[in-house]
């Protein structure tokens, strides 16, 4: 079970639960339904989509990391 710190683990390739609803529809809205599209977007850019601010972030990040993966960094 996840806990405020922890996100809820993301279905098979899908975005993990604990994003805000208006981060889900800017993530849908640019073409983003499975964490590995993530790889290949930096934070910086993320952060510019309407919706995207920094929780968003911290909730993808360790979702990322837990399947060995992390944002682009280039």
């Amino acid at each position: 079970m996840a806990t405020q710190n922890q996100p809820t683990p993301p279905p098979e390739n899908g975005l993990p639960g604990g994003l805000s609803k208006p981060a889900l529809r800017a993530l849908e809205n640019a073409g983003i339904s499975r964490l590995d599209q993530l790889t290949r977007i930096r934070e910086a850019d993320l952060l510019h989509l309407h919706g995207v601010g920094p929780k968003a972030l911290d909730v993808l990040r360790p979702a990322l990391a837990a399947r060995g993966l992390s944002f682009a960094t280039a």
